[in-house]
């Protein structure tokens, strides 16, 4: 869930006070927001605005998978068309104004795509995906009015004259019939399917098409033009406006053609594999794709990939086209206009209903069981029906809106054990009433351990949150309109709370090596000193080359002799601001004294040659006073391993130097009181340093002794000198004279 996090910070009345408590508020306040709480009888504009839906009445239920299509008499019947892969096959029913549906009629074939209604109430069934057009009697009675030779009929329309106009698919083709029964083609769209079609107040056909997701306007004399060739593949429904305005619907990103519309399947079944690009299949010829009574295609569990979602375009009466809505999920199949002239969008797969209130705002105001709306169809006298798919079912839409709605948010997870303060709502009550409580717990899902539900506030005021602190809080927000039926208006909901303060901790301690600090200040003349990388915390704590540079919580260091530090690693589960104590005290001592207060890096050095040589340890305090008042400030610490402070150098004994045949012998002993004999050097007469090695051919003893023969060189007297490095880097130099 989206939602936003406020910080209220109230200062003490001394400005120079660094410590606040922090309040934070978690406030659902836009669409994002109120998205994924669970709704039930309310809608969602996408301004965020919650209010109550429009009453959505289950009045049939068929035994078929899927219903594609609704009609109305004038009588007020209400016809459905549907079928499927599984259950009775094509059929159609009729629903009288009282409610009572009965199977009108059965026809010979999968399914019902289509239903239109003449002058004289006569009612027409266009079959699939053995395209026929049946006339059916009042007495279920059906006989074959019109065959096109098409494999598919996917919408049939009535114009003012009487005459039947008919979208097919397999060649894309508009027939013509006469109420007479005769018919023929009127135009050939070019495209593989005519996929859904209209007729405006001139008579002119709107047609959508498949796969190049074309929005034609054919006039009455069999002229075509494309209006708009929208970005999407097919164009699953259009609709006309009072005002002539076209509305279009678009799925699915373009590919390679196939046999049939992507969303001519009923959404459980399988879609067809695009044709290879090196044989397309000839357009008499179609792949077959829906299955055939004789043998049945397998049934896919899940619904189609679509991908790219649905557009909804609008063609303004000049011709100008842009698109008014979208979703890259949910996929639209049908169009149609409320009484206020606003289009409606019927999608699935969650079986959601649209309103589009403006170019910029739509509303989803409900969602059907069934997971698809495969059709809207505006009857007379203002009503709306819908019908359903993945269950087949007529359900009417208003008039009028439910009476009581409840939105759920999702369990808001404050980070850590909170107290709850006030909550408060923003809205309209219009009369009638918004109610908030909640409910709190230490689940990351709310289930039965959880609290009770909290008293509802009702009062945009509201109050304080009375759930027992937790780390998870949920509200529910109930809504009831008011007597004379008018919706509350539900736009933000802000809960208060502030996170119980946690100790921080200290987690690491680590001893930075010795010889270097942070930040050496740099003074005019200076030669620039040699620097270390010091890898994450943690890890190897060898220092790398400078070369490799930075990586994530790495640390350069500059050469100081005499210095020595240490970093750490601290966290705070409130996200406060820390401040550190560093104190240093010897193995042996009992009491610990100060380094450096009020350290607001994570890292500390300081000149060792002040303390005696020894081993020592450092303790880091981590407070987080700058976040807190004085009496809710907490601390943590730690103390680290035991380290060295060597600043004293090794000790050359018994350094003697004598001819030895043609070679210089020279013998000496280097002993440290602390650390191990890092590097011996030997210089002749002031020439290089050579590194020489011990007689164990190992440096990693506190004494050790060494015998080099050398070269003797030419003359009479020879000045040798040797030095030693501890692994602190303190040297010690001595000479012998050779005469």
């Amino acid at each position: 869930m989206k939602t936003s996090i406020r910080l209220f910070v109230v200062l003490s009345a001394v400005a120079t006070l660094l410590s606040a408590t922090q309040t934070k508020t978690w406030s659902v306040e836009d669409f994002s927001g109120f998205e994924k709480s669970a709704r039930k009888g309310l809608s969602l504009a996408s301004d965020g605005r919650v209010a109550l839906a429009p009453l959505f009445r289950e009045i049939f239920d068929t035994p078929s998978v899927y219903l594609w299509a609704l009609a109305e008499d004038s009588k007020g019947n209400v016809y459905a068309g549907g079928g499927g892969p599984a259950g009775p096959g094509a059929r159609v029913y009729a629903i009288a104004p009282d409610g009572k549906g009965r199977t009108l009629a059965q026809l010979d074939d999968l399914e019902v795509h289509a239903i239109a209604v003449d002058g004289k109430d006569q009612v027409y069934a266009a079959t699939s995906p053995d395209g026929k057009v049946y006339r059916i009697a009042a007495s279920g009675k059906a006989e074959v009015f019109y065959d096109p030779k098409a494999k598919y009929i996917w919408g049939m329309v009535f114009d003012s004259k009487g005459d039947l106009f008919i979208a097919t698919g397999d060649r894309g083709e508009i027939h013509r019939v006469s109420p007479g029964g005769k018919g023929s083609v009127f135009y050939k769209t070019a495209e593989t399917h005519a996929r859904s079609i209209a007729v405006d107040a001139k008579d002119n056909l709107i047609v959508g098409t498949e796969p190049g997701g074309l929005i034609l306007r054919i006039g009455s004399d069999g002229s075509g033009f494309v209006l708009y060739q929208a970005p999407k593949r097919e164009i699953t429904a259009v609709a006309v406006a009072k005002d002539g305005s076209i509305y279009a619907a678009g799925v699915g990103n373009k590919q390679p053609a196939t046999s049939a519309p992507t969303l001519g399947l009923p959404p459980s079944m399988p879609v067809p594999a695009p044709v290879p690009a090196a044989g397309p299949a000839a357009p008499d010829a179609p792949v077959q794709v829906r299955p055939m009574p004789v043998q049945p295609a397998p049934i896919s569990v899940a619904p189609p990939s679509i991908s790219g979602g649905s557009e909804v375009y609008r063609i303004n009466p000049d011709g100008f086209p842009h698109k008014v809505w979208s979703h890259a999920q949910n996929i639209a199949y049908t169009i149609a206009f409320d009484s206020d002239g606003r289009a409606l969008v019927g999608a699935g797969n969650k079986g959601t209903l649209y309103r589009l209130e403006s170019d910029l705002v739509s509303t989803d105001l409900l969602n059907a069981p069934p997971t698809q709306i495969t059709c809207i169809y505006a009857g007379r006298a203002g009503k709306l029906y819908a019908a359903t798919g993945n269950v087949g079912k007529v359900y009417q839409i208003g008039p009028g809106l439910e009476k009581e709605g409840t939105i759920e948010s999702e369990a808001f997870d404050a980070g850590l054990f909170s107290y709850w303060g006030r909550l408060t709502f923003r809205g309209k009550v219009n009369g009638g009433q918004i109610g908030v409580e909640t409910r709190s717990g230490n689940l990351d899902r709310p289930e039965k351990d959880w609290s009770p539900w909290s008293m509802a506030a009702t009062s945009a005021e509201g109050g304080r949150v009375s759930s027992p602190p937790a780390r998870f809080l949920q509200w529910r927000a109930r809504l009831a309109a008011s007597n004379a039926g008018a919706s509350p208006v539900l736009q933000s909901v802000d809960a208060a709370y502030l996170g119980r303060n946690v100790a921080p901790e200290v987690r690491e301690i680590e001893i930075t090596p010795p010889n270097y600090r942070f930040s050496q200040p740099m003074g005019p003349g200076l030669p620039i000193p040699a620097n270390i990388t010091l890898p994450p915390l943690g890890r190897a704590s060898r220092p790398s080359p400078p070369a490799l540079g930075l990586d994530s919580g790495s640390a350069s260091m500059s050469f100081a002799k005499g210095y020595i530090g240490a970093r750490w690693a601290a966290a705070d589960e409130n996200g406060d601001t820390l401040v550190y104590t560093v104190q240093i005290r010897g193995e042996k001592e009992s009491e610990w004294k100060l380094l450096k207060d009020k350290v607001t890096e994570k890292h500390w050095t300081w000149d060792s040659t002040a303390f005696p040589d020894g081993t020592y340890l450092v303790r880091v305090i981590a407070s987080d006073a700058p976040s807190n008042p004085i009496e809710q400030t907490l601390t943590g610490e730690l103390v680290s391993d035991p380290f060295l402070i060597d600043n004293t150098p090794p000790e050359i004994s018994g350094l003697a130097a004598a001819p030895a045949g043609e070679k210089l012998k020279v013998t000496w002993k280097a002993t440290d009181a602390l650390s191990a004999i890092g590097k011996a050097e030997i210089s002749v007469n002031g020439g290089d340093w050579t590194v020489v090695e011990p007689t164990t051919k190992l440096s990693d003893s506190r004494e050790h002794e060494y015998v080099v023969l050398l070269p003797l060189p030419p003359g009479k007297e020879q000045t040798v000198a040797v030095r030693v490095t501890d692994e602190y880097d303190n040297q010690a130099v001595a000479k012998v004279v050779v005469k």
